[in-house]
């Protein structure tokens, strides 16, 4: 089973985005913040994709894509960034730090799944 880490301080978009996945057959474990994400990982979870939030308290998502990049087996891991944050530098700052793609948040369920399903061709 394809199994997704979602990492969000939101427990209501955590439970959202958990739900539109669950449906469409996709495992999902969740992180309230990239240091909680971070120790998950360094812990032995390996996820198939990694959603993560750019702005959480104790760890931002930016700072977490760059330390779960160091992790074993993790290097190309697909990251996808889903926040409200839009401008071009905060994009380009995720980008070097080793995130795949972005998404603006609200994000519509068939959107979300799209995405999900090009960044992990070949699983459900």
């Amino acid at each position: 089973m394809t199994t997704v880490m979602l990492v969000d301080d939101s427990p209501t978009m955590l439970m959202s985005i958990k739900t539109i996945l669950g449906k469409a057959g996709i495992g999902v474990e969740t992180a309230g913040d990239g240091r909680e994400a971070l120790d998950r990982v360094l812990g032995g979870l390996k996820p198939d994709l990694i959603i993560s939030d750019v702005n959480m308290p104790r760890m931002d998502g930016i700072t977490f894509v760059k330390e779960v990049r160091k992790a074993p087996g993790m290097r190309f891991v697909p990251i996808l960034m889903l926040t409200t944050e839009s401008e071009q530098t905060k994009r380009n700052e995720a980008k070097a730090a080793g995130a795949t793609g972005w998404l603006v948040k609200p994000v519509q369920g068939p959107d979300l799944l799209g995405v999900v399903r090009q960044v992990l061709p070949g699983k459900k």
